[in-house]
């Protein structure tokens, strides 16, 4: 989603060349190329006045480094602006109840009900016992809606099909949790078209019910503005703890991302950036502003290749290639590492300096082919046990649905390695 305002930032840092002194002229000239690209990108008026005010002085009032070039100071300034702006360290949750307590609410189409399941299972992976209830009675379906993706996530669901009043669900749920003993209690919370009094005022029965320690505003960044105001609306209404930003993969402007924080004076927890039950993540500041700066993202880079490669067997692999035992079964599994760590495009973002290439039409078919060809061997096709022949290359074409040509491409990339 960042990728406009990140090709604005590119140009305008560019603009700083090496032998440019930074001095006045060129800041406010520079000042107003960041507040436009800020304002084109949905980020609140207020907060972009006051971002580029904070850059403004601070880089006129900069201490000439001779080992650093003016642009590198430049990007340094906006960039421990923007932490600054969204809050510097990362968010913890607030679990020291038992049961915890949270209650999730925003707006209806923010994602609440993915959003709650995502959180029970980023929960569930720190060993803690989730309860998820659902307490959205005004959306048809919104119960069977948690039912599927808890039941994919292995989740309890606590639901009463026949009720009429959140209030009651919610009652009921914290009891449950309370003789059941666990650790946390989600509640998924009907969504509002608008700041709808009734049931605005449904959600601050719900709340004073069950005592949350923590209250989570969803924010889908498609919403722009919208979602910004309205976190504004509910924090005055029910005291919000932070917000969770939602639809972070997609192609909306980046303003909720660089607004919201600033303007509840709350801070931002976890990001959504895909629909996958894993694609959750807890909020980096840092990482977010080398996201919205082009500079890649390798704090979470790094930690998804932690959270999807097994360890033992990367090692395993790699003594297997230096042995020069490494065959074509190995290759799948290498594959699969890589695959789960999500699609090449948006990896080359996450590395930087690479962002510019995620544009580029990327080889993730060609992998889909590596796949079907190795699929299609034999087991001693597989581990090498055979030669691959010219009649043994057809038949894998035909049975891969490929060419021959790319098994050959493969077969010979193959004993390179």
């Amino acid at each position: 989603m960042f990728d406009n305002l990140s090709n604005k930032f590119q140009n305008l840092f560019s603009s700083f060349s090496r032998g440019k002194k930074i001095t006045e002229d060129n800041v406010n000239d520079a000042i107003k190329e960041v507040r436009l690209a800020l304002l084109e990108a949905d980020v609140n008026y207020s907060v972009a006045s006051h971002f580029v005010k904070k850059v403004k002085e601070k880089a006129i009032g900069a201490e000439i480094v001779k080992s650093v070039s003016p642009r590198e100071q430049f990007i340094k300034i906006v960039h421990d602006e923007l932490i600054e702006l969204m809050g510097k360290d990362e968010a913890t949750l607030d679990l020291s109840n038992k049961p915890a307590v949270i209650m999730l609410c925003g707006l209806q189409g923010s994602g609440k009900t993915t959003t709650s399941v995502k959180i029970a299972s980023f929960l569930k992976k720190k060993h803690k016992r989730v309860l998820l209830a659902a307490c959205d009675l005004q959306r048809p379906a919104a119960i069977e809606q948690l039912k599927r993706l808890a039941l994919d996530a292995h989740i309890d669901v606590f639901s009463m099909s026949d009720e009429k009043k959140a209030t009651k669900v919610s009652k009921k749920a914290l009891e449950k949790a309370k003789e059941e003993k666990y650790d946390v209690l989600i509640l998924d919370t009907a969504g509002r078209l608008h700041i709808d009094e009734e049931l605005m005022g449904e959600l601050e029965d719900i709340k004073n019910i069950t005592q949350p320690s923590e209250v989570l505003y969803v924010a889908n960044a498609t919403f722009g503005q919208d979602a910004v105001k309205t976190a504004f609306d509910f924090d005055a209404k029910v005291s919000i703890t932070g917000s969770i930003l939602t639809m972070l993969d997609s192609d909306a402007r980046a303003g909720a991302a660089i607004s919201i924080k600033e303007v509840t004076k709350k801070p931002l927890k976890f990001e959504a950036t895909g629909e996958k039950i894993d694609d959750f993540q807890i909020f980096n500041p840092n990482s977010m502003a080398d996201r919205i700066l082009g500079m890649g993202d390798v704090i979470n880079l790094v930690k998804k290749a932690k959270d999807v490669v097994d360890e033992k067997e990367a090692e395993a692999l790699e003594k297997r290639i230096k042995s020069k035992s490494f065959n074509y079964d190995d290759y799948i599994k290498q594959m699969s590492m890589i695959k789960k760590m999500g699609s090449i495009k948006s990896l080359l973002k996450m590395v930087p300096g690479m962002s510019a290439l995620s544009n580029l039409d990327l080889p993730e078919g060609e992998m889909k082919k590596t796949e079907s060809i190795i699929k299609s061997m034999t087991k001693k096709e597989r581990l090498e046990e055979v030669d691959i022949s010219f009649e043994r290359r057809k038949r894998l074409a035909n049975g891969s649905g490929t060419k021959l040509d790319d098994v050959n491409r493969l077969v010979k990339g193959f004993k390179r390695i």
